[in-house]
């Protein structure tokens, strides 16, 4: 189970309106791998989530999330691998049974990498993530009084 808690960005009547919080990438190597550099490349807009809730809920309230993982795996290889496949196919095809030069080898190759891409995006539509809600926490109350300060 992939468990992940996120922050309330907007509520509808039914439905609730979800933001993951971003996280930090380490302090390591001040900035210069890769992950700092994409990440400042690409910006940081944030996707919201909509998640069925009819328990009541404010904007700025966390709930935890949890994801059955059983399919991950499954929707990665057709993601991953069926444009991969389908890619060396309509190659292997061209080349072995067509004997066709190699430009129209690459254009076989781009061509099946892009059904097979249409294939994988209808196949990851048609399926349904069980996502549960396992808990909705409150919102703080503003502190008021930090321990020690109070005269005794």
């Amino acid at each position: 189970m992939i468990e992940q808690t996120l922050t309330v960005s907007r509520v509808e009547p039914g439905t609730v309106w979800l933001v993951a919080e971003e996280k930090p990438a380490c302090a390591g190597c001040n900035g210069k791998c890769g992950s700092q550099i994409f990440s400042k490349l690409f910006g940081s807009h944030k996707k919201a989530l909509p998640i069925a809730c009819e328990e009541p809920v404010q904007i700025g309230q966390k709930m935890t999330l949890r994801l059955d993982d059983s399919k991950v795996v499954e929707n990665a290889l057709w993601v991953y691998l069926l444009p991969l496949a389908m890619a060396f196919a309509a190659m292997f095809i061209t080349h072995l049974f067509l004997q066709a030069a190699e430009p129209w080898q690459i254009l076989a190759a781009v061509l099946g990498g892009l059904v097979g891409f249409q294939i994988a995006k209808q196949r990851t539509k048609a399926l349904r993530h069980d996502i549960k809600v396992i808990k909705i926490y409150p919102i703080s109350l503003p502190l008021t009084q930090i321990d020690g300060d109070c005269a005794k």
